[in-house]
């Protein structure tokens, strides 16, 4: 199994290109199995979930095709992928692919959608807290959905097709923003979505959708007008720039003090992100190919921070900052509201030297002096690059294990991170 050795102590200077947003391409990828047309993405960041739910689209029928890089491009460009479903040969996902990864739980709806039926395993994925999908089933049933869970899976039917309906989530909910936008693009009528996910990468899909012929408006709003069509056709469309992935090394070069580009980063879908790093004597500022990151002094300063729905913020920045304050100087407060068990990274930084106290869903950081090498553990996706955050600036060599939480979300982390100066590298065995 492959582990990540990381030498702390080198500041990073340089370029880091932004790869295309995990939490779009998915969903992206799923939409595609809408319409009987091909569907082509370019920027789709090269990620072990994006190749597993290609097998799951292609256990449903799908085709699925990678274009060759072109002469001059970079290798961090990613690739362009092609979809083509011109017949849904199964509508069952099964709980063997299901169960590596919540996401693909998603092609619920557009089967619904499309076949009126579908047999799709109860979900998997990263151990953050329940996540349960009531609310995505309470959505389809509001449109008309028969819905059953037997042995483990969720049997829906829609005789005669899916048709509008009113809506309202008790609690913001990103997945079932998806799966409900996605059915509601071929349900007869109009669709009303209240109290839906403002995130961009809903909002990245919802205009692909648009240019597959779907008629949404509301779209970057908590309320969605979705008036359905016959059919969708095809579609080329660019995945968004990983907002997450920004976030990450802006507080890597943070970190360690250094001077970053992020390249295709985009300040207007990170405002909450920025506010907290200007609070922490943090420079992110806009330049003409993306974001520069620079520390405003040699010292970081506590911040207090409660994870938040979109524009709040993101719960997926969580651990990050969490591994970034506990080098500030003083106590910080950090709060996640999202997920009750997303604090897991705690013990392995507490590992390292850091000082972090539970309280429930808040976390008090007191900032330390020197961070300790260490052999840690990642515990799920974001927890794993706390941990390497935590690395950079960490005396002596850290060890992480379990680093295909990493590969799941992160494209070509150590190589990106050793462009700009880190001592990072990845053995196998």
């Amino acid at each position: 199994m492959d582990r990540i050795l990381i030498r702390g102590g080198n500041v990073l200077r340089g370029d880091i290109h932004i790869s295309g947003a995990k939490n779009a391409a998915l969903p992206l990828l799923i939409a595609a199995l809408l319409t009987d047309e091909p569907v082509t993405l370019s920027n789709v960041p090269r990620l072990a979930d994006v190749s597993l739910l290609l097998r799951i689209l292609r256990e449903l029928g799908a085709e699925t095709a990678l274009a060759g890089r072109k002469a001059g491009e970079s290798p961090f460009t990613g690739d362009t992928v092609r979809i083509h479903a011109p017949e849904i040969v199964s509508t069952t996902a099964p709980y063997e692919l299901v169960s590596k990864m919540r996401a693909s739980f998603w092609v619920l709806g557009p089967l619904l959608a499309r076949c009126h039926e579908a047999r799709v395993s109860l979900p998997g994925g990263c151990a953050i807290g329940t996540r349960p999908v009531d609310l995505y089933l309470k959505a389809l049933e509001a449109m008309g959905a028969e819905i059953d869970i037997e042995a483990g899976y969720v049997i829906a039917r829609a005789p005669g097709g899916l048709k509008g309906a009113r809506i309202v989530f008790p609690k913001v909910s990103v997945g079932a923003t998806h799966v409900t936008l996605m059915a509601a693009t071929l349900a007869r009528g109009e669709t009303v979505i209240e109290n839906a996910a403002r995130e961009p990468e809903v909002s990245d899909v919802a205009n692909c959708l648009m240019a597959m012929g779907a008629r949404i408006e509301g779209i970057g709003t908590s309320t969605l007008h979705v008036t359905g069509v016959d059919r969708l056709h095809g579609a080329a469309y660019p995945v968004i720039a990983d907002r997450i992935e920004t976030g990450t090394y802006a507080m890597a070069a943070a970190m360690t003090g250094g001077d970053v580009l992020l390249r295709n980063a985009r300040a207007d879908i990170l405002d909450a992100f920025i506010e907290v790093m200007d609070e922490a004597g943090v420079s992110v500022t806009e330049e003409k190919d993306g974001l520069r990151v620079r520390r405003c002094s040699d010292a970081l300063l506590p911040v207090s921070v409660e994870t938040r729905p979109y524009p709040g913020f993101p719960t997926d920045l969580q651990a990050q900052l969490m591994a970034l304050m506990t080098r500030a100087e003083g106590v910080s407060t950090i709060r996640e509201t999202i997920f009750e068990n997303r604090c897991m990274h705690v013990q392995e930084l507490a590992r390292m030297g850091a000082d972090i106290r539970l309280n429930g869903d808040t976390a008090l950081v007191h900032g330390v002096e020197h961070l300790t090498g260490a052999p840690v553990m990642a515990t799920d996706l974001r927890a794993s690059v706390s941990l390497v955050i935590a690395a950079l600036a960490a005396e002596g060599e850290t060890e992480l294990n379990r680093v295909y939480h990493l590969d799941r979300g992160f494209e070509t982390l150590e190589k990106k991170l050793s462009a700009v100066g880190a001592d990072i590298e990845r053995v196998s065995g």
